[in-house]
């Protein structure tokens, strides 16, 4: 099925209200938020509204505001017809593709600022960068009104950010957490890999090398401290690993788990998560462990 492209806010609302006049009160619309440039683990998030919704909305937007002013916003990949392909073969219905005037006519003046979940992690290091995430993502929720909305783990944080701004505006939406898609090497997979070259690419493997021990170490004992220069020490085995942050933080509040006991007796979720850059690409990875799994 060939989905529907949309460029225009006031046509994409008409559609989505002809579908719920059409479908009454078994209407339900899913609402993929991406940057484009779309792989298999947008797909999975596709396939997921797919099988929960009888409408599913993928929306395709750069987002400018989310981009500081020395990031990649001018070189982010960009791929249309690649897109509509993915898309189509995972079972999008409407895909919005807005022009950056279409959703900014004139520079914002109202944004979405979300505290205490944006401080840490990538937070810390990209200031700005959440309330572009979170006044976007009101955004499409103010236009789609979708019942469900779908975001991967792999930015962990950003789930965070879009669940409390849900909760804290009183958006009727469910968000929908989804795993992390990886390649068959372990890589996440993550629209800008395309920036890596081949050693580049080869070395990035430790990430998730080093993330995939990271239950072990924390079932062994190791404190929160114990823990964090580990897995430094092995990500820097690897010459062109250039570290931002490796944290550890409780999940989905991302705390500070209690730095008087070993991780195992948290009594909260925790997420492992990292940055690092290798040559001029930056790539996030990270772990998420339950309490059952963190003994």
């Amino acid at each position: 099925m060939t989905p529907k492209v949309v460029r225009q806010i006031a046509e994409l609302r008409e559609e989505i209200a002809a579908y719920r006049r059409a479908h009454a009160a078994s209407a339900q619309v899913g609402l993929v938020p991406t940057m484009g440039y779309l792989h298999e683990g947008h797909a999975s998030l596709i396939r997921r509204s797919a099988e929960e919704n009888g409408l599913t909305v993928l929306s395709i937007f750069v987002n400018p505001i989310q981009f500081g002013p020395n990031e990649d916003f001018d070189r982010y990949p960009r791929d249309e017809e690649r897109d509509l392909k993915v898309a189509a073969e995972a079972g999008a219905n409407l895909v919005f593709l807005p022009s950056v005037t279409e959703m900014y006519p004139d520079k914002p003046r109202t944004t979405v600022s979300v505290s205490g979940v944006t401080e840490r992690l990538c937070g810390a290091s990209r200031p700005g960068h959440f309330d572009g995430v979170a006044t976007v993502v009101s955004k499409l929720f103010h236009i789609v009104q979708p019942d469900r909305a779908y975001f991967g783990l792999k930015d962990a944080q950003q789930v965070s950010v879009i669940a409390r701004m849900t909760e804290d505006l009183n958006f009727p939406v469910d968000i929908v957490p989804c795993p992390i898609v990886r390649e068959q090497d372990g890589l996440a997979l993550s629209s800008r890999n395309v920036y890596l070259n081949p050693e580049e690419r080869r070395q990035a493997l430790i990430l998730s090398q080093t993330l995939s021990q990271v239950a072990g170490w924390i079932e062994d004992g190791m404190s929160e401290a114990e823990l964090t220069v580990r897995i430094r020490g092995r990500i820097r085995s690897q010459p062109l690993a250039d570290i931002e942050y490796v944290e550890v933080a409780t999940y989905p509040e991302l705390g500070h788990p209690p730095a008087d006991r070993p991780l195992r007796e948290s009594r909260e979720p925790l997420l492992v998560a990292l940055a690092v850059r290798f040559g001029k690409t930056r790539l996030i990875d990270n772990v998420l462990l339950f309490p059952s799994e963190v003994k």
